[in-house]
């Protein structure tokens, strides 16, 4: 949906309301105390009212709108520019957009929006052949290592560790100059540390024990081949990275370039929405304009678990 047909359609709170509430009703609203599935709408009270114990709760309870007063047409904008655009933008620039005085409530949202981004692409799990590596993305100090002499390297406190996936197929007779495998679905997670336990364990929750697994040699994947159906490591000299791993690679590539043209200082406790924001689009690169109604979707199933916290503006995208 381009910005026209977003303001035809979407002119005002009223219109924004009505759709939030079209599709929740869509959805299906479920009782937090009975886990009923059938319920009155209140118009006078505007809320649910269970009809078998009689609880109620609001429009924005259990959505990804849950405890926020932001208008509902704030969503809706922050919505269409995450899903419209190729790239992305910062909170300030909604911000500024928006007209909103304060910073806080507007990086709150958008991230409570790559949060349910992330929730809604942990129901799959990965299958068939799957590149993995990991990598280290530039990231504010954190707090507790600020005081401590900086480390240089891969121990760098400068850099967060991530383990990425990428569910490739391999290509047929590819065009010259063309990658030797096509992408399907990426997965980018936050790690603390390259143990093989810590890879082992990711790998279990979000690859299928049917995989054929493709990494380098490194001693954190030893124990892959005990929760696959095959893992091949080797020594991959750094001029065979493009037909080894080529998409995992490029996945890295692309969403570092994303992440330093328009976010600043990312602190590394936040950059997992970040990553989250980046998989769930390109995940979704060929739904064209149903990208919006998508994430309008997953908005509405789930709350997120991300918590107000005081953010200063100068280190926030």
């Amino acid at each position: 949906m381009n910005i026209l047909d977003f303001a035809i359609n979407y002119p005002d709170e009223e219109s924004c309301w009505k759709k939030f509430k079209e599709q929740r009703d869509q959805m299906g609203v479920t009782c937090r105390h009975c886990n009923c599935k059938e319920h009155y709408w209140l118009e006078n009270k505007q809320t649910y009212e269970c009809k078998r114990c009689r609880a109620r709760q609001t429009l924005r309870s259990g959505t990804v709108m849950q405890h926020s007063n932001l208008p509902y047409r704030y969503w809706f904008v922050a919505m269409h520019l995450l899903t419209a655009t190729k790239g992305s933008f910062s909170a300030a620039e909604l911000q500024r957009q928006l007209g909103h005085k304060r910073y806080q409530p507007i990086w709150e949202m958008v991230n409570k929006l790559r949060d349910v981004m992330g929730k809604r692409d942990d129901e799959y799990t990965l299958e068939g052949a799957i590149e993995l590596d990991d990598a280290f993305f530039s990231t504010e100090i954190s707090l507790q290592e600020r005081d401590k002499p900086l480390k240089r390297g891969r121990g760098s406190q400068k850099k967060t560790k991530v383990l990425v996936m990428a569910e490739s197929k391999t290509v047929e007779n590819p065009k010259p100059g063309k990658k030797p495998k096509k992408v399907r679905y990426l997965k980018m997670k936050v790690i603390n540390d390259l143990k093989a336990g810590t890879i082992t364990r990711n790998v279990k929750e979000h690859v299928e024990s049917t995989a054929d697994l493709t990494t380098d040699d490194s001693t954190s994947y030893t124990k892959l081949k005990e929760h696959v159906h095959s893992h091949t490591a080797s020594v991959i000299p750094h001029e065979d990275l493009s037909n080894v791993l080529p998409w995992v690679h490029t996945a890295i590539s692309n969403a570092k370039r994303q992440l330093l043209g328009v976010y600043y200082k990312i602190k590394p406790e936040y950059l997992q929405y970040y990553l989250n924001q980046f998989c769930y689009k390109f995940n979704r690169r060929y739904f064209g304009e149903n990208q919006f109604e998508r994430l309008l979707i997953a908005a509405v199933t789930y709350a997120p678990d991300f918590k107000s916290r005081i953010y200063n503006r100068n280190y926030c995208g």
